[in-house]
């Protein structure tokens, strides 16, 4: 089973691992931390602690053997789930780190149970040395409970961000505008996230301002934007501004309770997404049970296999810097046993405010009817269109071994299946870890195009990733499984491609590209920057060994029905020159 266990993928020392948590920088020993659910004593959930891992590059990680937070107090006793990292102490002392974490002391907790109050806390430990070793506060838990003016499916994992609002309390504190979320939901009425005021000058003391948004149970604006669940966990407060200083409010959220379609009845009924909200005026009054928000648009952060995405701002880079969960749930319990390890980390992820202007039109849909967008009229044919993009962190460039480097450029493509098509549209891999970039140029006549990666070059065994532009849905096609307990069912995600209108009024379609990252068991993959699957595929040793990429496009037409502009592969990902 060693052969699933990735390479350049966060995993624990052994055992099981959920939620990424504790994720920032600390400026003065220049070293990124990063966290993450994690029971050291077995392969299932349950015994919840922290591992932790520390890097200087988001490349290479120092995994702890051990835990860094154990449920060891009264208030923890059931776990110490998911939270934050603050670079700074309670008491504002140089040279230490805060984490805020969600403090457990009675289960089972779950949205479709009762709540109760206590159950949940949320309390703060410092560290004076790095890192290394945490104490508890002895004040803690410093939110007991959640607010008595609503009962709640759930409130927990505290994430702490910044929001100009803060600044219009009355006697706020101009300095900062530091506030504080708590993810669950308002029984019977609708997820969100409850919202708190910080002092910045000492963590332990919050202020309940009210719910962020109020969007109902099960809102599903449409296939773009998913089913929004009864109950949020892991919510992230990420404000984003592009190139042009726009600012939009994004929250990134999983959402549990989803309505079960047939495709997605092997796994949990939930989501893991994103949406935009406008901030409400502050010049009406407002009481405890009033959103501080309202919804905009919303989309998916990830179409797989992802889960409880967490973040932070990295100063260094400053951007956006978001981890998810990569689940184990395909797999049978007993062959993930036999594992010794279970779930792991994603790559790491930038999330941006994506700015496209002179959009004329989409493949197929109306603008309008894609609701993970927000479209701005420019002209009588064109808008700008804003939505959140999601791309892997260009640091990952590091894991590359330019020796191993291949590629392809300008093939026509013949049809996927037509034994004439020109042997250099292969890409021939001989590891398992390994990374594509590609762009196609895709003609209106196209019904598909992609790449069929062959193991161990059997097309037999085969992985598909295509993109239908008649339906506007890009779709991951796993192999047939070795074991028929094993989910290989198909991934999919709507996905289009937008029209521009140039300085000279000619109209330009955006090119489709392809930006995959394939790690053992683990395949994330990129889509113009703004959609983006992860999915897990168990092989057997022989197919695991190598692998061969076939570019392909079909089409009702006598010219070709996409273009292979540009394949750039890099196999050996992490192994050294």
């Amino acid at each position: 089973m060693d052969r699933m266990r990735p390479s350049y993928h966060i995993t624990a020392p052994r055992g099981w691992l959920n939620d990424p948590c504790g994720l920032g920088y600390d400026p003065a020993t220049g070293l990124y931390h990063l966290s993450f659910q994690w029971n050291p004593k077995g392969n299932d959930w349950g015994n919840i602690s922290w591992g932790r891992c520390v890097s200087t590059n988001l490349l290479t990680w120092k995994i702890s053997p051990e835990p860094c937070l154990e449920p060891t107090t009264e208030y923890d006793r059931c776990g110490v789930f998911t939270g934050c990292l603050q670079p700074t102490a309670v008491n504002g002392a140089p040279n230490a780190l805060t984490v805020v974490y969600t403090s457990v002391g009675r289960l089972p907790i779950h949205y479709t149970l009762p709540y109760v109050p206590g159950s949940e806390s949320v309390s703060l430990a410092t560290s004076q040395d790095r890192g290394n070793t945490w104490q508890r506060l002895d004040c803690n838990p410093v939110l007991p409970r959640p607010p008595a003016t609503v009962t709640v499916t759930g409130w927990r994992d505290p994430f702490i961000g910044r929001w100009q609002l803060m600044l219009e309390r009355p006697g706020a504190d101009q300095s900062s505008a530091l506030c504080g979320f708590l993810s669950g939901g308002i029984a019977g009425k609708t997820p969100t996230a409850f919202a708190y005021a910080i002092n910045p000058h000492d963590l332990r003391h919050w202020t309940y301002l009210g719910p962020l948004v109020q969007v109902g149970l099960n809102f599903q604006p449409s296939r773009w934007s998913g089913d929004l669940g009864v109950n949020w966990e892991v919510v992230n407060w990420v404000p984003m501004t592009d190139d042009e200083s726009t600012t939009r409010y994004f929250i990134i959220m999983g959402a549990e309770g989803c309505v079960v379609s047939g495709k997605d009845g092997k796994r949990i009924p939930r989501a893991q997404l994103w949406m935009s909200v406008k901030p409400c005026s502050r010049a009406q009054p407002h009481s405890a049970t009033d959103a501080l928000s309202t919804y905009a648009y919303s989309g998916i952060f990830d179409h797989g296999c992802c889960y409880a995405a967490n973040s932070f701002w990295d100063p260094i880079t400053t951007q956006h810097i978001v981890y998810c969960w990569i689940t184990e749930e395909d797999l049978p319990d007993d062959l993930r046993h036999q594992q010794g390890w279970s779930g792991m980390l994603s790559i790491p992820r930038v999330a941006t405010l994506t700015t496209l202007h002179c959009v004329r039109r989409a493949r197929r849909s109306e603008l309008s009817a894609i609701t993970s967008i927000e479209t701005q009229r420019e002209t009588e044919h064109t808008s700008t269109v804003r939505t959140l993009g999601i791309r892997p962190d260009p640091r990952l460039e590091g894991l590359r071994n330019e020796g191993n480097r291949i590629r392809v450029d300008n093939v026509p493509l013949a049809k996927r299946g037509d034994r004439t098509s020109p042997s250099d549209t292969y890409l021939s891999l001989m590891t398992s870890r390994w990374e594509v970039h590609v762009e196609f140029s895709v003609s209106n006549q196209c019904s598909a195009v992609g790449i069929e990666i062959q193991h161990d070059g059997n097309a037999q065994h085969r992985t598909i990733l295509s993109w239908e532009p008649f339906s506007e849905v890009f779709t991951i096609q796993r192999p047939p499984p070795h074991d028929s307990r094993i989910n290989h069912d198909p991934e999919s995600a709507p996905h289009t491609l937008f029209t521009f209108e140039t300085l000279s009024g000619e109209q330009r379609e955006e090119t489709l590209r392809i930006h995959a990252f394939w790690d053992a068991s683990v395949l994330e993959v990129f889509v113009n920057e703004r959609t983006v699957i992860s999915t897990r595929i168990y092989l057997l040793p022989n197919q695991v060994r190598c692998s061969r990429l076939r570019f392909f496009a079909e089409g009702e037409t006598d010219s070709p029905p996409a273009m292979l502009l540009q394949a750039d592969g890099w196999d050996g990902l992490g192994v050294s020159q």
